[in-house]
């Protein structure tokens, strides 16, 4: 059973999840510069303000200007700067001083001493600027304090608490910024995720089913040269190269398996037939054996008995040769090694010469035989090998008729199956039934039911196993019916439409 697909374990939600972590991270540290750097940096460049403004301040009083035009200059300078000037003589007089919170900068210049919270950021000979807390005001502010060359001294005040507050709504605007870029990304992130992962996970299916021989699916190439469509490429020309390799060995292992069947079958036959042969050669080498010693011990001396001996070795020779031809023929018929040379010929009439040649021994047990068909009927076999089935069922027949209510006969049938194209052969029999446990083992080689086997019949008991081992080649029906004056052996063939 698969195992469920994790999504958060996925490339895509990997990736969309790095990108989101990247942006938000980002933004954190643009909050944090934010928050660190700008008041330094707002610090550092309010101090050379207020520097520039003293030097332009002194050069003002060190040149030709007129008090009107430097009061106007300092105006406009504190205006454009927004911080506040205040100028006193040496002798504590009042010079200038801006109109914004004048009293508020007197205060400071008379209580900067008592300030709790100082921090100097410059200082040289001339001049000090520091930062100053007001802690009872909350306010905060840079002050420069300095000596002009003409004995004035200077205060540039400038409120710090604007910088702080812009600090903060500088980081609240950038958060709010910061999380629209992130929703942004997070929908921009997936959708790219999604493209980027699209042809990873159509690989990746693949190769899952290339893991599982099936080679069906394969990479859709796009126009884009990049490592992705390449791999692409790679695992098609992979997936073709496996799927050939895999269909050559296939091809080859069931070759060798065909081969070592083959082999097989060949040992088996090779065993069969020498067990079979060594069975059923015991008795006529022993009976060989037995009357060829008595010929040349001259047990009996008279040319009669000396002719039976050697027409007995005769009989018996004769009995063996063909008991290995039938063995050999039903070998290469069980192991498939006999090709059928199949043709369309009159059963009627295969079934008319295999009577006449039986008809001695018709007449000796004085049996009547019924064959009503005269019409010729075209079947589609190997006519040599029906003749041995017939022949072998009627030589059979023959042996087992008995006389039945006053009826000693044996009755050949034809019926036609349309439907099916088939045409059923029937050779019925008056006489015993066969046993119904013995109905099977009929077809196996060297079965006969009269367990004494009577040499003088003339069977080898492998007539039945051929019927079937021909049978089977063709894959028709064959068969024994106990009839209730007899016996019923049919074969079925293809009918020649």
């Amino acid at each position: 059973m698969a195992k469920p697909k994790n999504h958060f374990r996925s490339v895509r939600f990997k990736l969309f999840f790095t990108m989101c972590i990247v942006i938000a991270i980002i933004v954190l540290c643009l909050v944090a510069i934010n928050s660190i750097v700008l008041e330094s940096f707002y610090l550092y460049s309010k101090t050379n303000t207020v520097r520039d403004v003293y030097n332009k301040i002194n050069n003002y009083y060190n040149s030709n200007y007129s008090s009107s035009n430097i009061e106007q200059e300092l105006r406009r300078i504190a205006f454009n700067n927004n911080f506040d000037i205040f100028i006193k003589t040496d002798q504590n007089i009042i010079a200038f001083s801006t109109d914004r919170d004048l009293y508020s900068i007197i205060n400071i210049i008379s209580e900067v001493d008592k300030k709790e919270d100082k921090l100097l950021i410059y200082s040289d000979a001339r001049m000090s600027i520091q930062r100053i807390a007001d802690k009872e005001n909350n306010i905060t502010y840079i002050l420069l304090n300095g000596l002009l060359d003409n004995g004035y001294e200077l205060y540039i005040s400038i409120p710090a608490m604007p910088i702080e507050e812009s600090v903060q709504i500088s980081n609240q605007a950038l958060i709010i910024i910061g999380i629209i870029i992130l929703l942004i990304s997070a929908f921009i992130s997936s959708f790219v995720s999604k493209k980027f992962t699209a042809p990873i996970v159509q690989l990746n299916d693949i190769t899952n089913k290339m893991a599982k021989l099936d080679f069906s699916q394969k990479y859709r190439l796009v126009d884009t040269d990049d490592e992705i469509n390449e791999l692409g490429k790679n695992i098609n020309t992979m997936s073709d190269k496996l799927e050939t390799t895999i269909k050559q060995l296939r091809e080859n292992n069931t070759e060798l398996e065909k081969d070592i069947e083959e082999k097989s079958k060949i040992d088996d036959m090779r065993k069969q037939f020498i067990s079979d042969v060594s069975h059923e050669l015991k008795t006529p080498i022993a009976l060989i054996q037995g009357y060829a010693e008595g010929l040349i011990e001259n047990v009996n001396t008279d040319e009669e008995s000396r002719k039976f001996y050697a027409e007995v070795i005769l009989d018996e020779s004769n009995k063996m040769d063909t008991l290995v031809k039938q063995l050999l023929e039903l070998m290469k018929l069980e192991y498939g090694k006999r090709e059928f040379n199949n043709k369309t010929f009159n059963i009627v009439e295969l079934i008319n010469e295999v009577i006449r040649k039986c008809k001695v021994m018709i007449d000796e047990k004085n049996i009547q035989i019924k064959f009503e068909q005269n019409a010729p009927i075209q079947v589609v076999a190997d006519d040599f090998y029906i003749e041995q089935v017939v022949t072998n069922y009627f030589t059979n027949a023959i042996k087992h008729t008995k006389e039945v209510d006053g009826i000693k006969q044996i009755e050949v049938k034809i019926t036609k199956d349309n439907e099916k194209g088939k045409v059923r052969i029937s050779v019925i029999n008056t006489g015993n039934n066969i046993p119904e446990d013995h109905i099977d083992k009929i077809w196996g080689r060297f079965y006969k039911e009269d367990t004494s086997r009577n040499r003088n019949d003339g069977g080898t008991g492998i007539g039945l196993a051929l019927v079937k081992a021909i049978m089977n080649n063709y894959k028709n029906k064959y068969g024994v019916i106990n009839l209730e004056n007899g016996v019923e052996f049919y074969f079925e063939l293809d009918e020649m439409l």
